[in-house]
């Protein structure tokens, strides 16, 4: 069985070691760590067989045909050298600014953290929120200068909830509704006030137009006119039957008085 792990999130954060993790192909992005945007690599372990992905050229081993862009894949290289040389001291700073950020946006009613609290990259916050939709929820925190996410850039065009997050056993609804924030080495302390401020607002505002939580309202508005039905309702009927007790006693009273009259 050949392995394959896409590590785009996890390379130039976390080690990494391709012969203790028994891996057999692994991807990684420039731009996850501070490269240059559009270009990658895959490691392929020495032995695979691998078909030629574009035929005709000898590049890339003759697996991939075409001029490469060289100044791309330097800087890539150049930028992995350095994530690596500063990797403790960036995830460590990371990874304060993330708890600091999690705590404040778990604070919001009817939020829900995906992922272990403890076992997650440094950089990277999940949160779902209940009765919004993610959509909306991208467009305010831009409209404010934040930029976000509702799930994976490999999914970014569809509408659909995320798969991960339906197999991890959140309700459709509910995963519709998700936020993704990835931190970086240079983001400050102050950013995420800023973060944790914008979502509080925005999740307040869309949850006032929702018709989710507009029927949950009305839900409760019906339950509690129902209680003061009841609560109102019983004494009055309790009222109408000895009112009626009273009524028939009064007939039976008539009745008794014209009995003796017209014996008499």
């Amino acid at each position: 069985m050949i392995f394959h792990t896409d590590a785009v999130q996890a390379v130039g954060h976390v080690p990494v070691d391709v012969q203790v993790d028994q891996i057999d192909m692994l991807s990684l992005s420039g731009h996850k760590f501070c490269g240059p945007r559009g270009v990658g690599a895959l490691y392929v372990r020495q032995g695979l067989p691998l078909r030629s992905l574009i035929e005709g050229g000898a590049q890339e081993r003759g697996k991939r045909a075409g001029t490469e862009n060289l100044p791309a894949i330097v800087g890539m290289a150049a930028a992995l050298e350095e994530s690596c040389a500063h990797m403790d001291g960036d995830a460590a700073h990371m990874s304060t600014l993330r708890d600091h950020l999690i705590a404040g946006i778990s604070q919001i009613p009817h939020s829900a953290l995906n992922g272990s609290c403890d076992h997650r990259l440094p950089g990277n916050v999940n949160f779902c929120f209940e009765g919004i939709e993610g959509e909306s929820l991208l467009l305010l925190l831009d409209d404010r200068g934040i930029c976000a996410s509702s799930g994976s850039a490999c999914t970014s065009g569809s509408l659909d909830p995320s798969h991960v997050l339906l197999a991890i056993g959140r309700p459709h609804e509910v995963a519709h509704g998700s936020l993704r924030l990835s931190l970086g080495k240079e983001n400050t302390m102050e950013e995420m006030d800023t973060i944790i401020r914008e979502v509080k607002d925005v999740v307040a505002y869309l949850r006032k137009m929702s018709p989710v939580e507009s029927w949950k309202r009305s839900e409760k508005l019906c339950y509690t006119v129902k209680k003061l039905w009841i609560i109102f309702a019983i004494p009055q009927r309790g009222r109408d039957r000895k009112r009626r007790r009273r009524g028939r006693s009064r007939q039976c009273q008539v009745r008794r008085y014209h009995e003796d009259v017209f014996e008499n």
